[in-house]
């Protein structure tokens, strides 16, 4: 790929996000992994990490005002883990625009969720530098619109366990029955077979994982799912 081409990538990735770079190479630098050599964007996801948490710590502290620090740094974290920020890089399509060395892309990289959400975050802190503590607040509000906008306070960041069970108790309606249906597999490598019962379904949800707690919440979700599409 020409150099004129990369910068016509970089530039359609950037009108993706919104924002204009002063000096493009701020993007470049924040989508290069460090298997590419020294000059990479390890730095920015350090400063994008501190970007991002405190943008979203001032958004919920303003936009919801009756809710407890505890709350907040629950609905927080939720917002800020590396899996909310892989699932937003992949809105944006990252990676087709990610710069790996060899060793990476051979080993499929640019679908790794951890590289993506650094990406993320290195992003985020290339905005700052390029344009500022305003232009990367109106960036993290982009990312984040609809996010923020469906964000319920009281369910958000919570196991789906502790949910179904608070959406349950909330409508009066007997609460989940889990029950192991089966544990197969050596001792070092089980899977657990798991069902979730919801009377007001009458139905039963499956799910299979490597211990019991981890298919619970597993089958809770898949009930979940269901009930929120009935409401």
């Amino acid at each position: 790929m020409s150099d004129v081409e990369k910068k016509v990538k970089l530039q359609r990735l950037s009108k993706g996000l919104g924002y204009e770079y002063q000096d493009i190479e701020h993007l470049k630098k924040a989508l290069t992994h460090r298997s590419m050599g020294a000059k990479n964007n390890e730095r920015l996801e350090f400063l994008g990490d501190s970007l991002v948490n405190f943008i979203i710590a001032d958004v919920l502290y303003h936009q919801f005002n009756n809710i407890s620090e505890g709350d907040l740094s629950r609905i927080r974290a939720f917002l800020v883990k590396g899996e909310t920020l892989a699932k937003i890089g992949k809105e944006y399509s990252l990676s087709d625009f990610l710069m790996l060395g060899p060793g990476e892309l051979k080993s499929g990289g640019y679908r790794r969720a951890s590289i993506i959400a650094d990406t993320v975050e290195a992003i985020i802190a290339s905005v700052y530098e390029d344009g500022g503590l305003d232009a990367c607040r109106q960036l993290v509000l982009r990312l984040y619109a609809e996010r923020l906008q469906k964000l319920d306070p009281a369910m958000v960041g919570k196991d789906p366990k502790t949910r179904l069970q608070e959406v349950l108790q909330s409508n009066r309606e007997a609460l989940p029955e889990y029950t192991v249906i089966s544990v197969n597999g050596p001792a070092h490598a089980q899977e657990f077979t798991v069902s979730c019962y919801v009377e007001t379904l009458n139905r039963k949800f499956e799910a299979i994982a490597t211990n019991r707690r981890k298919a619970e919440q597993l089958a809770a979700e898949e009930a979940l799912s269901v009930l929120e599409e009935k409401s």
